[in-house]
């Protein structure tokens, strides 16, 4: 039986490195948890996109909540991608359903590095001013086709939905920075509920002892993180983030090499 110091000391720093993720840059708390649980607790991956989608929830509405408090969130214009996304995290989480662990672990440490590496390389840098410059009814058509494939992404891997939305938010929607992280972690926590009640739905009732874990470590990070995010320098921000994803997609990834 998995000792429970063990089990403590994963779920912490799992905890920690998703809720600095998603505090600092509206990443899916996914993205870190499920490879981590896969690999150091050799949790079957289904159920570990469940707990991990189940401990964005409140992770991702705090962060909100601080995005929020300090005026770098537009719920408005979030609803309409939020619904197609709703709806294709179902199917994505169906469709994982018919996967093995490996296949499902290893896209999971993958998206991990490749969320680091775009940290990195190209930070996402623009201004409130440029919010402006895309028209209400291409924002709504674009904001329907890609969440779509977001909740498809979300629901499938557990990872993804939240940076590509901020990707999509920024690049595409011309948002600015914190404004995009806000209502990128805004619609994460319907998207991630939905999506853990998909996953325990279909794959069964989870360790709880871990759920509950993952959820306040999760929880407590992501807090600290938020408050930080909206007083510090996006660049620095998404830089910092990157290292420590490529850091623990890295270290995964040879852990699951050795073993």
């Amino acid at each position: 039986m998995q000792s429970i110091l063990i089990t403590i000391l994963v779920c912490f720093f799992a905890g920690m490195g998703a809720g600095l993720g998603t505090g600092f840059a509206g990443m899916s708390a996914a993205a870190v948890i499920t490879p981590v649980l896969v690999t150091f607790l050799k949790m079957d991956a289904y159920q570990a996109v469940g707990i991990a989608l189940a401990s964005d929830v409140l992770a991702s509405a705090i962060s909100a909540y601080e995005y929020g408090k300090n005026k770098n969130l537009d719920i408005r214009n979030g609803l309409v991608m939020m619904i197609s996304v709703l709806i294709f995290t179902m199917v994505g989480s169906w469709v994982s359903s018919l996967l093995d662990n490996q296949v499902m672990g290893g896209a999971s440490v993958f998206m991990t590095m490749l969320l680091g590496m775009k940290f990195i390389v190209r930070p996402v840098m623009t201004t409130k001013e440029s919010m402006q410059a895309v028209s209400a009814q291409k924002r709504a058509i674009q904001s329907i086709v890609c969440g779509v494939l977001i909740g498809f992404i979300c629901g499938f891997i557990g990872a993804g939905g939240g940076m590509m939305m901020l990707l999509i938010l920024t690049s595409v929607l011309g948002y600015e920075l914190k404004t995009a992280v806000g209502t990128s972690v805004f619609i994460m926590a319907f998207t991630a509920f939905t999506g853990s009640m998909s996953h325990f739905a279909i794959g069964g009732v989870p360790d709880w002892t871990v759920l509950a874990l993952c959820v306040v470590f999760t929880l407590l990070w992501a807090r600290v993180a938020a408050i930080f995010a909206n007083k510090a320098d996006p660049k620095t921000l998404n830089r910092a983030t990157g290292v420590v994803l490529v850091m623990l997609g890295v270290i995964v990834l040879g852990f699951q090499t050795l073993t």
